[in-house]
Order: C-alpha cells, then sequence, then structure tokens
C-alpha cells in the first residue's frame, strides 16, 4: 500500500529570515531545495532529510525538558535534529554560528543530547541515535 504522505514540511514565520538562512542553511547545514524572492515575500526550502512529526502530552514533554535541560523552557513546537557529528561538536559548531546553549550535552534514556535556541528563539534537541531506521 502507498503512503498517502510523501513529506512533511515545517514552516517557520520568521522576521529576520536572512540572519536564519544563514544559520539553518550555513551553520546547521541543511541544503536548499528551493529559494525565492518575489515581489510578494520571501522564503526558502531547505532539505533535512527523513521528517517525523513526533506528538507529546504536556507531562512528556514537562519529563523531556527535566531530563533534557533540568527544568520546563520548551514552548509547543521544539525542533529536534538527529546530527553525524559528536553532539558536543555540532553543539560547539551552531552555538560559534548564532544559537545559544539550552543545556550542555547530556546522556538520555533515548540517545546523547543537548539543547540549543536558534536565533529565531526556537529550540533544537540534538541528538545522535533513532528510532527510525536510515
Amino acid at each position: 500500500m502507498e503512503k498517502a504522505i510523501k513529506e512533511l514540511r515545517l514552516i517557520l514565520t520568521v522576521e529576520n529570515l536572512d540572519e536564519l538562512i544563514s544559520f539553518y542553511r550555513d551553520t546547521v547545514g541543511l541544503a536548499t531545495s528551493k529559494e525565492w524572492h518575489e515581489e510578494a515575500g520571501n522564503g526558502i526550502i531547505l532539505d533535512a532529510g527523513r521528517a517525523s512529526l513526533e506528538l507529546i502530552d504536556a507531562k512528556h514533554a514537562a519529563r523531556i525538558d527535566q531530563i533534557e535541560v533540568g527544568s520546563r523552557v520548551s514552548g509547543p513546537v521544539r525542533l529536534a535534529l538527529r546530527v553525524s557529528e559528536p553532539i558536543a561538536t555540532a553543539t560547539e559548531k551552531l552555538i560559534d554560528g548564532g544559537a545559544t546553549s539550552v543545556a550542555l550535552p547530556t546522556t538520555a534514556p533515548w540517545s546523547e543530547v543537548s539543547r540549543i535556541q536558534a536565533p529565531d528563539g526556537m529550540q533544537i534537541t540534538l541528538f545522535a541515535t533513532s528510532t527510525l531506521t536510515d
């Protein structure tokens, strides 16, 4: 049976588009899939590889924040990026590129993780392993 959904795309409306293009494309390393500059507005689609939608309740969100950060700090949306390099290296790279540290790398029951905040305020968990197959 063919899957009905072929792609998940998360769309962020931001005030500082050029800064965030630089952060997500140049620092994080997401490849440009499509970019447009029009009188009606500007935008970019960045390829983030495999996508999944994780739905959790507030109690579990609080548990994740407690494990990864030490207290409840994330909002209703948080990105999680699986990285191929060591968590400490990826974290430092993103901080050097404009992110701020929310929590130092740690080991969670599911993976090595760290938490940063992107220049747009989005919290991002960096993680090393996934239950999804490659």
